[in-house]
């Protein structure tokens, strides 16, 4: 219920939730205490810091591998959810339609990208089908024509130009993927919304575009707003897959630390909260926005 009577989860704490306390943190201190002082291994985590930030040649702190990686991560997670979202709009709204062959290409569309593992499709796009999309885009002979500046902004937005064509494929796979599931959550919010609303939009003389974009989106957006965050932190986590074809981002690159320090424990654990940060900041800018949109609804 959305409003000012919404029933709110009760904040006590019960016998059974101070056990389930107790219990993880004698398994945290049973699992962690040998990892830390047994076992022979010396922790240094002086590597991550060497490894976080650099000094450039004028003395300044810029971002070294790791932060780059986290960066490429963020990159490659919005463009890819960009392309999850157009296709899932559009998708969302086929499914909604009544002509049987527009629900067949929704179903056949989301039945095939969420029954087919995503390393699959990465490997299927990179090395089948990459090479025709590039060629069709133009994407390799673009960029190497690229002036200094070009290049430069192409880095900050995308990746770096001679990277583009797996960047492309990888955005492709990924934006793939989960526009499947994004199509199912947008055509369960388009049909939450009451059907009298697009009838008596329809009514008024409101076409089929002005319906979706002034009445019935703007309702199903509601709804489908935490799972449609949701869906974008698993575009965070799954983006670590494209490791596979050189993708330098987080996981690429602390496998590539890894390799030359062989500081294991120390680097996944960076890696593991680099994630958990990422993903718990839009968990918590979800959070802000949906109590914002219900305060507004309940005015």
């Amino acid at each position: 219920m959305i409003g000012p009577y919404a029933a709110r989860p009760s904040r006590r704490v019960s016998a059974l939730d101070l056990l389930l306390l107790a219990l993880l943190a004698v398994a945290a201190v049973r699992i962690g205490l040998p990892l830390i002082s047994g076992g022979g291994y010396r922790w240094d985590w002086s590597v991550i810091g060497r490894y976080t930030l650099r000094r450039d040649p004028a003395g300044r702190l810029v971002p070294n591998v790791l932060l780059q990686g986290l960066f490429t991560t963020l990159r490659l997670s919005i463009w890819s959810a960009i392309l999850a979202v157009v296709i899932g709009l559009a998708m969302g709204i086929l499914a909604t339609r009544k002509r049987l062959l527009a629900r067949m290409i929704t179903r056949t569309y989301v039945e095939f990208a969420r029954n087919t593992p995503p390393l699959v499709l990465v490997f299927l796009f990179y090395f089948f089908l990459g090479e025709q999309i590039n060629a069709i885009l133009g994407i390799e002979r673009w960029a190497s024509q690229l002036t200094p500046l070009g290049a430069r902004v192409v880095s900050i937005l995308a990746a770096p130009p001679r990277q583009l064509p797996a960047f492309v494929s990888a955005v492709i796979t990924l934006g793939i993927f989960e526009g499947a599931y994004l199509t199912e959550i947008i055509r369960a919010g388009i049909q939450s919304v009451p059907r009298g609303q697009n009838e008596a939009a329809q009514a008024l003389g409101l076409t089929g575009i002005d319906r979706y974009r002034y009445v019935v989106l703007p309702q199903a957006w509601r709804v489908v707003l935490p799972a449609a965050v949701g869906q974008f932190i698993s575009v965070i986590k799954d983006s670590s897959i494209v490791a596979v074809i050189s993708i330098p981002e987080l996981t690429f690159q602390g496998l590539e630390v890894m390799a030359g320090t062989y500081r294991t424990f120390e680097i996944w654990i960076t890696i593991a909260v680099m994630y958990f940060l990422l993903s718990s900041l839009c968990s918590w800018t979800a959070h802000r926005m949906e109590l914002r949109l219900n305060r507004t609804v309940a005015t």
